[in-house]
């Protein structure tokens, strides 16, 4: 395999220009350049989880999903590619669907909390959904695929369970809602 970044500075983004991976070049704060920002953060901040102590189930989830995430970057960087295949999405529906099972029905809302890998979840699943609010509005004008948008749809779905489920492995419980409005 060839060096991917042999030169790590290139001058050619100071004139607020950025190149896709398709050649093209465009403006730093374009719609595009900020859907891709979104999911490179979710993406570090996923990076952040995997340093914390997480039930062992979760590791190797997290881990495919960091790389699913960099595959959704390409498919943002690079209008019409396709490489995220649907496959993605079901296995993050069989995650979400084995992780549930072991939890009991929500009857409130639930507040971003509990431990520091699961506070960490919850601050993925709001970049996640920034992100995929991002991609709607780039969807409106530009190509986006459609598996991009399902797969951050349904991540933060996963990331919301897993929020949950890391709680209650570690004996945490959900911080309940408590509506005293008034």
């Amino acid at each position: 395999m060839a060096n991917r970044l042999s030169k790590i500075y290139t001058r050619t983004g100071d004139d607020g220009t950025t190149g896709l991976g398709d050649g093209s070049r465009i403006n730093k704060d374009s719609l595009r350049v900020e859907a891709m920002g979104d999911v490179d953060e979710l993406n570090s901040i996923i990076g952040i989880m995997l340093t914390e102590h997480l039930p062992d189930n979760l590791v190797s989830p997290l881990t495919q999903i960091q790389h699913d995430l960099f595959n959704v970057g390409g498919e943002i960087c690079i209008p019409g590619f396709v490489i995220l295949q649907q496959a993605r999405i079901q296995d993050l529906e069989n995650h979400i669907d084995a992780l549930n099972e072991h939890l009991t029905p929500l009857k409130e809302f639930i507040l971003p909390g509990g431990s520091k890998a699961a506070a960490y979840c919850h601050l993925a699943r709001t970049v996640c959904r920034r992100a995929e609010r991002k991609l709607v509005e780039l969807h409106r004008n530009e190509i986006v695929t459609d598996i991009s948008l399902q797969y951050l749809n349904r991540l933060s779905d996963l990331l919301f369970v897993m929020c949950r489920s890391i709680n209650k492995q570690a004996g945490r419980p959900d911080v309940m809602w408590e509506n005293k409005a008034g």
